[in-house]
């Protein structure tokens, strides 16, 4: 029987059965066909940790014991409270207050309306649209679709239900970029902030890696220099590290590459470990306590329902101790050193007519090709191999968890190479 479910970016036309998954083990999941697949996207960049992992299993099964779910309107636990304590503590200094919710994309949505609540209640109303940059995605909510890349995002569909914000180009210094690489980025975002900035209220950025617009990495010191600007501007800066928060960079936020603090940072994905749904929103004084006040308009109207979940605050509480406990940063330096060897110094792989670009970050690492049709196939070639890859569009990536070992990644970039040379 064919299952009811509707997959997500399906073409339901040519859309094949997708094929059933009955567990996971380490960097590996397993189909209900016997095979064993070693997952290369770390299901969607958010099981940093892999698959069944015992103490983060063990967290979920003691809290379900004590509390699974409670209400944050009014009430609060312990698991919300020590978490939001810990964030405080590892995210850049001045981010002071967290707020939850359940998605990355929803985290955003709370975002933006933080920073439009904040320029109300400081005297600046007319300061009510986003600034966002091309090639960015920061999810498929109505309001985070108006802050993607409205000509190559997937959204275009909807353009007559969104609200119009504010695009500055992406930036296009690499991440060793020259000075005069990244003043060349940041010039046009000046342009930008000096015709519109008395009706922005916040920048939106992906610091470092624009990830599912494109892969596109980009330098510290644009990230730097944007602060200075929405300083100098009267703009808020807002960091979506949905995908490049823990770890993913090589550093644990990708802010701190550029010691860089924004006025609110979104955190989802690996926060939980990917074990749960979980996103938090945090802010600093300056921001929060804007809200301070006596009148109706002071109080922050939203409450997502599953907000600060305990079994997610629970998980997330572990999954910290687990990074810092073992040394995870070290364990993406050595990814990064693997990934740098098999793909940025292929001088085949680079040289191949149908690729246009490799490049890796962190624990990041993608073939750019020059379309989108050198990639048709590539997912049911990885799959015979034993690997999951899922390109987006004609970006060939691998996003693996952390305890991927160094044979595994070998395996997963051997798989990628072979794709092209077999072309």
């Amino acid at each position: 029987m064919k299952s009811p479910v509707w997959h997500p970016y399906a073409h339901l036309k040519t859309q094949t059965p997708a094929p059933k998954v009955v567990g996971g083990d380490g960097a590996h999941f397993m189909l209900e066909s016997g095979e064993r697949l070693l997952d290369a996207t770390c299901s969607w960049w958010c099981m940093i940790h892999g698959y069944g992992h015992p103490r983060l299993v063990a967290a979920i099964r003691e809290q379900a014991g004590e509390l699974c779910h409670v209400m944050l309107g009014g009430l609060t636990h312990e698991p919300a409270d020590q978490l939001a304590r810990e964030l405080v503590r590892i995210t850049p200094d001045g981010l002071n207050h967290v707020f939850y919710s359940d998605s990355g994309s929803v985290g955003m949505e709370v975002a933006m309306k933080m920073a439009l609540q904040y320029q109300v209640l400081t005297g600046n109303p007319g300061k009510h649209k986003m600034l966002s940059l091309m090639k960015a995605y920061h999810g498929d909510t109505t309001g985070c679709m108006a802050v993607c890349d409205p000509e190559e995002g997937m959204h275009s569909l909807f353009a007559s239900l969104l609200p119009q914000h504010h695009f500055a180009p992406a930036p296009t210094a690499p991440f060793d970029a020259t000075a005069e690489q990244v003043e060349h980025d940041l010039s046009a975002l000046r342009c930008v902030l000096e015709r519109h900035h008395d009706e922005i209220a916040a920048l939106l950025m992906e610091p470092l890696l624009q990830a599912a617009g494109g892969l596109n990495m980009t330098s510290p010191s644009y990230v730097t220099g944007a602060r200075e600007l929405c300083d100098e501007f009267g703009v808020l800066l807002i960091f979506d590290e949905v995908a490049t928060g823990f770890g993913r960079t090589g550093k644990l936020f990708a802010a701190d590459h550029a010691g860089v603090t924004p006025d609110i940072l979104v955190l989802s994905k690996g926060l939980t470990g990917g074990y749960l749904g979980h996103a938090a929103t945090l802010a600093t004084d300056r921001v929060h306590d804007a809200f301070i006040g006596d009148t109706p308009h002071h109080a922050f109207m939203h409450g997502p329902t599953f907000m600060g979940n305990p079994l997610a605050c629970r998980v997330a509480l572990e999954s910290l101790r687990v990074f810092e406990g073992e040394n995870y940063l070290g364990k993406i330096a050595h990814l990064n050193q693997i990934l740098r060897r098999e793909l940025l110094d292929d001088e085949a792989l680079n040289a191949h007519p149908d690729v246009a670009d490799v490049r890796v970050l962190g624990a990041t690492a993608v073939i750019e090709a020059h379309s989108t049709e050198a990639l048709k196939g590539v997912g049911v070639f990885a799959r015979e191999c034993g690997v999951w890859l899922r390109p987006i569009g004609r970006w060939l990536y691998t996003m693996p968890a952390y305890i991927t070992s160094e044979a595994e990644i070998t395996q997963i970039t051997e798989v990628m190479k072979a794709w092209f040379s077999r072309r």
